[in-house]
């Protein structure tokens, strides 16, 4: 089972944090650095100091880390022209020397465009496909040709479809739990699937739609990475999760509930249930960027147990 660090700096996180984050997260032996793609902050928090860029701030850390995997859950498609968007993926992923990701989605927070004057269509899933087009498309078109798309929201005419990324396939990521579009986005253009946020049931439920459609679509269902994103809060005891759950304005009920919450041996078993279910990877959200302790609690009592 392979872990990975999942920050929503959106909540209140300057790119140095980030940093310090990212660093730990290499140092301690974690698979990979993902964080959101948003601009306003949710919940009760205010955000200060404000927004980071989700592609900014990745291409400072390809030249700050060495080792983990970079990238986004998900990057919206509402705030980047995919032509553009290309260009950025590929250029981190060069930066980094070939460890970058890309997690792709339809975009949802009306208020974050409306607040930095974004358009927000009311037709989002098509635009979606249409991006993962483009973005596929420009990347595997060879060097010397060009590359041609005529569709609904978006025409490109002879783009070169440069610069090229340094791995040969860029890893995408689609995720959600729609039951028919998204598994068949999935199919056709994810490397990985990702089910945010779902009890066992539910993310098995869905790993077993994906898998049907890979397989109409005339894919091996296991070409595709499994994946999960849960809410993380680990205390070596009852009264250090109870404290860390306190800091980030949760109940430990709910959090052991719909997370992954409570003493190590907790958190694994725990684990396992969404390993049953067909999950080989976990991005653990990480709500409080000030405790490094609690990665390294993690690190060392609960990704230990898994390898």
């Amino acid at each position: 089972m392979d872990l990975r660090i999942f920050t929503e700096p959106q909540q209140g996180a300057t790119y140095d944090t980030l940093l310090t984050v990212a660093k730990a997260t290499e140092d301690l032996g974690f698979d990979a650095f993902f964080r959101s793609d948003h601009y306003v902050a949710m919940g009760d928090s205010d955000g200060l100091p404000g927004p980071t860029d989700a592609w900014i701030t990745l291409a400072g850390l390809a030249r700050e880390t060495k080792r983990i995997r970079l990238g986004t859950l998900m990057t919206a498609a509402t705030f980047r022209l995919p032509g553009v968007l290309a260009i950025q993926v590929a250029q981190v992923d060069q930066m980094s020397g070939g460890r970058v990701e890309l997690g792709l989605g339809a975009g949802w927070f009306a208020e974050e465009h409306a607040a930095y004057g974004i358009p927000f269509p009311k037709e989002k899933f098509g635009r979606l496909e249409e991006q993962l087009e483009i973005v596929t498309g420009l990347w595997a078109t060879d060097a010397g040709k060009t590359f041609d798309f005529d569709g609904e929201h978006y025409q490109l005419k002879d783009s070169p479809g440069l610069p090229k990324p340094a791995q040969a396939k860029i890893p995408v990521l689609i995720g959600g739990h729609g039951a028919s579009r998204t598994p068949r986005l999935a199919a056709r253009y994810a490397d990985e699937f990702n089910m945010p946020f779902s009890s066992v049931e539910d993310t098995e439920r869905q790993f077993g739609r994906v898998r049907a459609a890979a397989e109409k679509a005339g894919r091996a269902a296991d070409d595709l990475t499994y994946s999960s994103a849960l809410v993380v809060c680990v205390g070596k005891d009852d009264q250090e999760v109870a404290r860390r759950a306190a800091s980030i304005g949760r109940e430990v009920d709910e959090l052991k509930e719909n997370g992954l919450a409570g003493t190590p041996a907790e958190v694994v078993e725990k684990i396992g249930r969404y390993a049953e279910a067909g999950s080989t990877r976990l991005y653990l959200q990480v709500l409080d960027l000030h405790d490094l302790d609690h990665l390294e609690l993690i690190s060392a009592q609960v990704q230990s147990q898994l390898r």
